[in-house]
C-alpha cells in the first residue's frame, strides 16, 4: 500500500510523493520556550514523533526540522505588556535569555521523559534574525511589504489582488475577514487591518530587540518559522505540521510570505494534530481543568487516582488518531496501563517460547503484517496498528497455552516485527521494576495490618510487627497525620 497523509491544505488524504525520492524534508513548529511545555504540547510533538518514526521505519530518510522561539512578539493590539516574554522576565525577574533557557531545558526534560527523538535540526528564532530581514527586505522589494513608523507589514490585499489566495488553508473568505475586523493595532499603522506584521518597531520598553534597515526592533512571529524552514528545507519542501490551532493565522501567513517570495507553494502536505481534552472538557487554567506533563506523571494533581509512568501516558495518547480529539482521564489512563502490561507481558511470552518443529504456523504471519503496515500507510493510523498488535498479543497468550503452533521461521519474523513496532514505531519503553516503589507498597500493606491490629487492641501483634521491621532497619514513627517510616 502506498504512504497516504491527510493534506489539509487539500481536504483530503493523497498518495504521499516526496519531492525527492527516498528523502522526506518535514518542518514541525516547536514552542515558545517562555513557560512549562503543556501537555497539550507535548501531544502535538509526540504525534509528529509518531510520524517521524513511522516515515523512517518505512524507509524514508527525513531531516525533521523543529523551531524554537526564543524571541518576544506582541499581540495584535501592539502593547508591549502583552509580550509573553516581557510578562515572564517581569514575573520571575530574570533576563530574557534566562528565561529561554529555563524553559527551552524544561522543553527537552520533558520530551525527554516520554522518549521523544530528537530533530534532525532544532533552530532558534534569535539565530536567525539576519536571514529574517533578508526575506523581509525581499517582500518589500516584490512589492508584497511595506514600511510604516519603523515596522513593516505584509500587503494581504495586494496579495489577493495578483491572484493569490490568502485563506486556502484555513478556508476563509478575504472578502468576509476585511469586512468583520477592526484595526486593534490602534496606530494607525496598517494600510488594511489583516496586515501581519514583518518586523516590528521596538518601543523603549521592549528588552529583545535588534538593529535593521527600519530602525531597531524584532521579528514578527510567522516570518521566523518561513525564514528557518526554507534554510534547511529549501524553497519548497514535503511536510509542514503543527497543531491545529495554528492553522490561521500563523500557517496561513506562512503560504502568503513562501509564495510571495519565491512564486511557488511552499509546502506539498500540510499536517495539523488536533487538541488534547481532560474529563471531556478543553484544558485551561483559568477553569483550573489543567495539568502538567510532570504532575501526571508523578501523581500530584487532583484528577487522577495514582501516577502514571511516561510510556503508560505515550501509550494513551497514541491510541487516538493524531487528527482526533484525544480526552484523557482517570478511566482511559488505568485501562492504558492495563493493556500496555498485557502487551508487555506477550512481548516477554514470545521471547520465551521454543517453537516445535512445526512446518505451519496457526497465525497467518504474512496477513497480519499487512493489515499492520496498511494502518500506518493510511495517514499513520495509531490506534488501527495498536489493534492490530492486540491480533498478536492475543495468538501469543494462545501459544502460552499450547492452543496454537508456530513455526520457527514465522516465531522469529513475529519477534523482529512486533518488536520494530512496538519500540521503534510506536516508542514505547519497556518498565523496569521499581525496588523502591515495590517496598513503600509493601511498608504501606504492613503499617495497615499494624493500624487495625491497634484499633482491634491486639497490641502484641501491633508491637511485633513494629519491632520486626525495626530489627530490619526500618523504623515506624506514629504521629498526628498518621504513621510514616524511616529506613536507618
Amino acid at each position: 500500500m502506498q504512504l497516504k497523509i491527510y493534506n489539509s491544505l487539500a481536504g483530503e488524504k493523497q498518495i504521499f510523493k516526496p519531492i525527492l525520492e527516498g528523502n522526506v524534508g518535514m518542518y514541525v513548529c516547536g514552542p515558545t520556550v517562555y513557560s512549562n511545555v503543556h501537555l497539550g504540547n507535548v501531544r502535538t510533538f509526540l504525534s509528529f514523533d509518531f510520524i517521524y518514526r513511522s516515515l523512517t521505519h518505512l524507509g524514508y530518510k527525513v531531516r525533521y526540522v523543529r523551531n524554537i522561539t526564543d524571541a518576544g512578539h506582541l499581540t495584535d493590539d501592539g502593547d508591549v505588556n502583552n509580550d509573553r516574554f516581557v510578562k515572564q522576565t517581569r514575573l520571575e525577574k530574570l533576563e530574557p535569555m534566562e528565561i529561554v533557557q529555563k524553559y527551552t531545558v524544561d522543553f527537552h526534560k520533558v520530551l525527554d521523559m516520554f522518549n521523544l527523538l530528537p530533530p534532525s535540526i532544532e533552530p532558534t528564532a534569535t539565530g536567525h534574525i539576519v536571514e529574517q530581514i533578508e526575506l523581509t527586505q525581499k517582500l518589500i522589494e516584490k512589492g508584497f511589504a511595506y514600511e510604516s513608523n519603523g515596522s513593516v507589514y505584509f500587503d494581504v490585499l495586494e496579495y489577493n489582488n495578483r491572484g493569490l489566495n490568502y485563506g486556502e488553508l484555513s478556508k476563509r473568505n478575504i472578502e468576509e475577514l476585511f469586512a468583520n475586523t477592526r484595526d486593534l493595532d490602534g496606530q494607525g499603522e496598517k494600510k488594511n487591518p489583516q496586515d501581519f506584521a514583518l518586523w516590528k518597531k521596538a518601543s523603549p520598553a521592549h528588552i529583545m530587540r535588534w538593529n535593521s534597515p527600519w530602525g531597531e526592533g524584532f521579528p514578527g512571529w510567522h516570518l521566523e518559522c518561513t525564514a528557518m524552514s526554507t534554510k534547511y528545507l529549501g524553497d519548497k519542501f514535503d511536510i509542514h505540521g503543527g497543531g491545529m490551532d495554528l492553522k490561521f493565522p500563523h500557517h496561513e501567513c506562512e503560504i502568503a510570505q513562501g509564495k510571495a517570495c519565491n512564486d511557488i507553494e511552499p509546502v506539498n502536505y500540510w499536517m495539523h494534530a488536533n487538541m488534547l481534552t481532560m474529563n471531556s472538557q478543553r484544558m485551561s487554567k483559568s477553569t483550573g481543568n489543567y495539568i502538567l506533563p510532570k504532575q501526571l506523571v508523578s501523581g500530584e494533581n487532583d484528577f487522577f487516582e495514582k501516577p502514571f509512568h511516561p510510556t503508560i501516558v505515550r501509550f494513551c495518547f497514541l491510541q487516538a488518531h493524531y487528527r482526533s480529539v484525544l480526552d484523557i482521564s482517570n478511566d482511559a489512563m488505568i485501562a492504558s496501563e492495563k493493556g500496555f502490561v498485557r502487551l508487555m507481558e506477550a512481548i516477554k511470552i514470545l521471547n520465551s517460547i521454543t517453537p516445535k518443529d512445526q512446518k505451519e504456523s496457526g497465525f497467518n504471519l504474512q496477513d497480519w503484517k499487512t493489515k499492520a503496515y496498511d494502518a500506518l500507510n493510511d495517514d499513520f493510523n495509531s490506534p488501527v496498528l495498536i489493534a492490530h498488535l492486540f491480533e498478536a498479543v492475543k495468538f501469543i497468550f494462545a501459544l502460552k497455552d499450547e492452543k496454537e503452533t508456530i513455526s520457527t521461521a514465522d516465531l522469529e519474523d513475529l519477534k523482529s516485527t512486533l518488536h520494530a513496532f512496538v519500540f521503534d514505531v510506536l516508542g514505547l519503553q519497556a518498565i523496569e521494576e521499581n525496588n523502591n516503589e515495590k517496598l513503600n507498597q509493601t511498608l504501606q500493606v504492613l503499617i495497615e495490618l499494624r493500624n487495625q491490629a491497634r484499633k482491634s487492641k491486639n497490641f502484641d501483634l501491633s508491637d511485633q510487627i513494629r519491632d520486626k521491621l525495626l530489627a530490619e532497619g526500618i523504623e515506624l514513627k506514629d504521629g498526628r497525620d498518621g504513621t510514616s517510616y524511616v529506613l536507618n
